[in-house]
C-alpha cells in the first residue's frame, strides 16, 4: 500500500509540473485532465495486479520452504532407519559367522547345539510393560538340538558346557528399552535405555556362560520396560553350545 501512494503521488506531481499546464484552453485541459485520470487508473489497476502477482508469489514460496521442510525431515528418518537397518545387518553377519566358525570346528561326535529366534512372527509386537516380563520369541529360525522352547522362551542346557548367548533389543522413547538375560532366575547382562527425545533406540549384549545340563537361560524385560518387534526381527535371541564339558 505504502509503495502504490507513493507511486500515485509522484504520478500526480509529474502531471502538475508537465509543461504548458494552465496556459490551454477550458476544453483541453478538461480533455488533457480525463486522459490523465484514465491513465492513473489504468496504472492502478496494473499496480493491483502487480500487488496480487506479489501476493501469489509469497505464498508460493511458503508452500515450497514447507515442502523443504518436510523433504528435510522425510530424509533424516530414511536416514535413521537405514542406520538402524545396518546395525541389524551388522549383528546378524556376526551370528553367521559365529554359526559358521561352530560348524567348522565342531566333532561330528560332539552334541551339536544352537538357536536363533525373534519377538514377533507376524505383524507387529510391542511387548511389556507387563506383570509377566519374560519374552517368548515366537519366530525360530533355527533350533538345533531342540534346547529352545518357542512356547515358553527358555532354552534348557541339554547338556553340560560353555554356551555362547547374544541378543538384540530395539524400541521406543515411551517406556525403558532393554530386556535381562537370565541363567535360573538370576540376572546375567542386559541392555538398557531409558526414556528420551530420540524417536527410538536399539541395543545389544553377548555372553558365554557355563551351564550344567538342565540350567534355564531367557530373557526378561525390565520393569516398565517395552519392546518392538517385527518381520524385521528387531528383538533377537540366539545362542548354541561351543564347548562341550
Amino acid at each position: 500500500m505504502e509503495f502504490r501512494a507513493l507511486l500515485l503521488l509522484t504520478l500526480l506531481g509529474l502531471l502538475l509540473v508537465e509543461p504548458g499546464f494552465g496556459q490551454r484552453g477550458d476544453m483541453d485541459i478538461s480533455e488533457w485532465l480525463k486522459e490523465k485520470v484514465e491513465l492513473m487508473k489504468n496504472l492502478e489497476d496494473k499496480l493491483k495486479h502487480a500487488e496480487r502477482w506479489q501476493n501469489d508469489v509469497e505464498a508460493l514460496e511458503a508452500r515450497l520452504n514447507a515442502t523443504v521442510d518436510e523433504l528435510t525431515r522425510q530424509k533424516a528418518e530414511v536416514d535413521r532407519l537405514s542406520k538402524d537397518n545396518e546395525g541389524l545387518q551388522t549383528r546378524l553377519n556376526v551370528t553367521e559367522k559365529e554359526l559358521d566358525k561352530l560348524k567348522q570346528n565342531s566333532d561330528k561326535g560332539a552334541p551339536r547345539v544352537a538357536f536363533s529366534a525373534s519377538l514377533a512372527n507376524l505383524g507387529e509386537i510391542y511387548r511389556g510393560p507387563c506383570t509377566d516380563k519374560t519374552l517368548v520369541f515366537k519366530r525360530v529360525f533355527s533350533n538345533t538340538g531342540n534346547g529352545y522352547d518357542q512356547n515358553t522362551g527358555i532354552f534348557t542346557a541339554p547338556v553340560n558346557g560353555l554356551y555362547y548367548f547374544s541378543f538384540s533389543t530395539y524400541g521406543y522413547n515411551t517406556h525403558v528399552m532393554g530386556a535381562i538375560l537370565m541363567k535360573n532366575s538370576i540376572h546375567q547382562i542386559s541392555t538398557y535405555d531409558s526414556p528420551s527425545a530420540d524417536g527410538s533406540d536399539s541395543s545389544s549384549n553377548a555372553v558365554v556362560l557355563q551351564l550344567a545340563a538342565g540350567d534355564k537361560v531367557y530373557m526378561e524385560l525390565w520393569d516398565n520396560g517395552r519392546v518392538f518387534d517385527n518381520l524385521n526381527g528387531h528383538t533377537t535371541f540366539s545362542g548354541f553350545l561351543v564347548i562341550p564339558m
